[in-house]
């Protein structure tokens, strides 16, 4: 792609994301979201692989349905309230439609489907893009309406996100898939606390965007694809793969790493209102995901000596 296809694309992406996350308009947010997935579509089939067109299809297909569900939800909501205001997303049919489509943009469970084969099919840095940047739209504005969600389908989604993420994870070699899994697995915690607390939300989802840069960006540096990858990467570059290891270990929420703040608080949050079951599904799940982020730092560190 030439630099100026380059400038319009990433101005467009920026652009996007920020008119989406400053609206008080459904409109004006929609219109945002749109102009962030038209961008990012050559992005993703910029290598001429037939993986990378499917990957570029499904991403389309499903961004575009939430799309329209949005338009749907919004519309539904003017018509009864008489306001495109996003604050007043009264109407509780327009508020789940609203949600799900939110969900379905970031990929949470169960719509979730098409985001392991994004992301298996793009750049590590296009999947870099798709689990970080791409997320902050849709949460911003699922934080403008977390008081009007009802609170079961929010948590409900999150547990479902959080098991879908962890038993996902367990069985792959592919690194982009598992980052894609613990991804989905990071959007439940961040789903599941957004009914109780919006701002322990925020924090989750910006702790885990600050985690998981670096590790898509050595794994950039180091041109590792799959965990077979991972047991040579000693050899070459050391400190690189022991940053990898320990940032995998801080993204599973392992005390006292950073990534275990976020998990503590959103528990103690969950204990607070009561909700202990919920607390122990979740930690359940937790170690779930430990599983296979312990199987990567395992691979990494236990089985190939430093020295060949």
């Amino acid at each position: 792609i030439n630099p100026t296809s380059i400038t319009i694309i990433t101005l467009s992406i920026i652009m996007g994301t920020i008119m989406t996350m400053s609206s008080s308009n459904w409109l004006m947010a929609w219109i945002g979201l749109e102009l962030n997935m038209l961008a990012i579509l050559p992005i993703i089939s910029k290598p001429k692989t037939t993986r990378a067109s499917e990957a570029t299809i499904k991403y389309f297909l499903t961004q575009a349905i939430a799309s329209a569900m949005m338009l749907l939800s919004s519309t539904t909501n003017a018509w009864q309230t008489g306001s495109w205001d996003i604050l007043e997303l009264k109407n509780k049919f327009s508020t789940t439609i609203m949600t799900l489509s939110l969900m379905m943009k970031m990929g949470a469970a169960p719509i979730h489907f098409w985001l392991p084969e994004v992301l298996q099919g793009t750049t590590l840095q296009t999947a870099l893009l798709i689990t970080t940047w791409q997320k902050l739209a849709p949460i911003s504005l699922m934080y403008m309406i977390s008081n009007n969600i009802q609170p079961a389908l929010l948590m409900s989604a999150g547990i479902l996100s959080m098991i879908v993420g962890g038993l996902g994870g367990i069985n792959q070699t592919q690194l982009r898939k598992t980052m894609a899994y613990s991804s989905i697995n990071n959007l439940g915690w961040t789903i599941m606390i957004m009914a109780l607390s919006p701002n322990l939300a925020v924090m989750n989802i910006f702790i885990y965007m600050i985690m998981t840069t670096p590790i898509f960006l050595m794994m950039t540096s180091t041109s590792t694809k799959t965990l077979q990858n991972l047991t040579t990467t000693w050899t070459t570059s050391t400190a690189t793969t022991l940053s990898i290891a320990l940032l995998m270990l801080s993204t599973s929420g392992l005390p006292p790493f950073t990534g275990f703040l976020p998990k503590m608080l959103a528990l103690n949050e969950l204990i607070t209102q009561k909700l202990t079951t919920l607390a122990t599904l979740a930690i359940m799940t937790s170690l779930v995901s430990l599983l296979f982020y312990l199987r990567i730092t395992y691979l990494i560190m236990v089985l190939t000596s430093p020295m060949t």
